[in-house]
């Protein structure tokens, strides 16, 4: 497609109209943050014609490159340019509040899932977790692995978290790859990367800014932003500064702050896509003894069945909360949380994107960066999803077939998710 958009008519909307495209989305984006993006080019691109192909395939790099919920910042970024801050703020209610209000559902009926068919149907969920999360380290290596230096920093990764088994071991793998990455990742051409399972390969018709190094392989393109490069430091000095404080100062705090610092450490360090949360939070959420391990693990299980945005599962988290809010204020603190860094750093970033996108430092970082990651999912499949869910032969037949209709057949997750919880409940009838 031609570039049919003006960028200084990108925004040339309203917040209402906004929240209507964003919560259509909201109701029906099954799949995962790959087709969201999909979603996303036919509605915006192709249909509402808001932006053009070059605009949507660079702002798609950015939100790529940043740590954090991509699809929800592509989300974010596409409300803002339209409508200013009150289209971002619309953007980001009406995508997240159907999968929000469904998953704090699933956690307030769960209580009530304590028979032996129901325990046998959130083992179900547990089962699911293992499925996708062996399919997200598969397809997540393959791209982002492509070459023996960075196969081993994942490998080394993986073993580090795995021994050490401490929250503290993810954040040093993660920078590790950042250091590494300039001296052991060399670039990748475009054709390398297509069809390979990233989020930019996963929509026909614009540049393949998925890959790790693509985005960087061409100058941004210019936005038309409603406010500069001033605004744009503002935001990101702080998210720096809300960074330190939940580093340092919020596990020192009371209940509801250590809640929020956690949530927003998991915001904050997330690379690679919405899996590599599940990590970050059960070293935030569990291993405090704040949520019991099986729980963690069904609410995860539960989210890949919903639409919209997978991060939504921090509302899960914050209602069973056994520690500080809890309720329906957990899940309000959990949500605004972890979706809050990711916001920053896409708005801070927004005007020096063209700048940054062109240093081939910066693609080499990101690619260490995403290297690391892989080994760190690598770490969480293990430990806590395998350990936890996989009890005997049966569990691991019914996670290895959802894994090939996952992977092979290409089913949808939902309907993996019915297969294992369908399986598991059987399995359990008397």
């Amino acid at each position: 497609m031609t570039s049919s958009v003006s960028t200084a008519n990108e925004r040339k909307g309203s917040a209402t109209e906004v929240g209507t495209a964003f919560l259509k989305l909201g109701l029906t984006s099954f799949g995962g943050p790959i087709a969201h993006v999909g979603y996303f080019r036919r509605e915006f691109v192709e249909r509402r014609r808001w932006i053009d192909e070059e605009h949507f395939g660079q702002l798609l790099g950015l939100c790529q490159f940043l740590p954090g919920p991509a699809s929800s910042q592509l989300g974010f970024s596409l409300g803002l340019l339209r409508a200013g801050w009150p289209g971002a703020l619309a953007a980001f209610v009406g995508f997240t509040l159907p999968s929000a209000l469904l998953m704090l559902a699933f956690a307030v009926s769960n209580e009530f899932l304590s028979g032996v068919l129901g325990g046998s149907a959130v083992h179900g969920l547990k089962l699911v977790a293992v499925a996708v999360v062996a399919q997200g380290v598969l397809g997540m290596a393959r791209t982002l692995t492509p070459d023996p230096p960075r196969a081993m920093m994942a490998a080394v990764s993986a073993g580090l978290v795995i021994v050490s088994g401490g929250a503290w071991m993810q954040l040093l793998v993660v920078a590790g790859g950042a250091l590494l990455g300039p001296w052991l990742c060399r670039p990748i051409s475009t054709s390398a990367t297509s069809g390979s399972g990233t989020l930019g390969s996963a929509t026909s018709g614009f540049p393949s800014s998925g890959s790790p190094i693509a985005p960087f392989e061409t100058p941004a393109a210019a936005f038309s932003l409603p406010y500069g490069r001033r605004l744009g430091a503002v935001l990101l000095l702080s998210f720096a500064l809300l960074l330190a404080l939940a580093l340092l100062v919020a596990p020192t705090t009371s209940p509801t702050g250590r809640v929020a610092g956690a949530f927003f450490r998991a915001g904050a360090l997330v690379f690679g896509g919405g899996h590599v949360v599940l990590p970050l939070l059960e070293h935030s959420v569990v291993a405090p003894g704040w949520i019991d391990n099986g729980t963690f693990l069904a609410g995860y299980g539960a989210a890949q069945a919903l639409p919209g945005p997978m991060f939504t599962f921090a509302a899960f988290l914050g209602e069973r909360l056994h520690y500080g809010p809890g309720g329906i204020s957990g899940a309000i603190v959990g949500l605004l949380a972890i979706f809050l860094p990711g916001f920053l750093l896409v708005a801070g970033a927004l005007p020096y994107w063209q700048t940054l996108s062109a240093k081939d430092t910066t693609a080499r970082s990101l690619a260490g960066v995403n290297a690391a990651v892989v080994g760190l999912l690598a770490a969480a499949l293990y430990d806590p999803v395998w350990v936890s869910a996989v009890k005997g032969p049966s569990d691991f037949a019914i996670a290895l077939i959802g894994f090939v209709l996952l992977a092979s057949w290409k089913w949808p997750a939902w309907a993996t998710v019915l297969w294992c919880v369908l399986a598991s409940t059987l399995r359990g009838l008397p």
